[in-house]
């Protein structure tokens, strides 16, 4: 199978970083992420969105499980700042470089403070965007944290 390599799997590979890539049907219209869990046969557990918020001028980037919300609060406090605000959908392409669906943390045109929710540490691999719709990269959390020089924090809502 020959797919095309996107700009994060091309950096993954100059950083000798293992992963295996998912291609799932539906690269014409944006699915969230349960729907790609499901159609790539994996736990929504496993499957991760990468999320972009911003204070000011500062943005950072978040990485939570797939069926999960991310708590503003416990972002900002992660990222040592006041208060955070999701990015606007229509600046997303902008600064990152990606579109809704296919961001992925990994690749951004700049290399932004990047925080994966620390339920991560429990698996042996998880699976983000490759950067396009259509497309996820699986490779252990420690590997994606050391390419991305990210960090784990808690940054989930807690169930009410």
């Amino acid at each position: 199978m020959s797919e095309v390599k996107t700009n994060a799997m091309r950096m993954l590979d100059k950083s000798k970083i293992e992963y295996k890539v998912h291609i799932y049907e539906g690269q014409d219209k944006p699915v969230n992420g349960t729907m790609v869990a499901e159609k790539i046969g994996e736990a929504a557990e496993k499957v991760y969105k990468t999320l972009v918020a911003h204070h000011g001028n500062d943005y950072f980037v978040f990485v939570i499980p797939v069926a999960e919300e991310l708590d503003l609060k416990k972002a900002a406090k992660a990222a040592g700042v006041k208060k955070i605000e999701m990015l606007p959908l229509k600046d997303l392409q902008a600064v990152t470089g990606y579109i809704r669906g296919g961001c992925s943390p990994v690749g951004m045109k700049k290399l932004f403070p990047t925080f994966i929710d620390s339920l991560a540490v429990r698996l042996d691999t998880l699976l983000v965007s490759a950067g396009k719709i259509g497309m996820q990269v699986e490779l252990a959390p420690e590997e994606l944290v050391s390419q991305i020089r990210g960090q784990f924090a808690s940054l989930i809502r807690d169930a009410e």
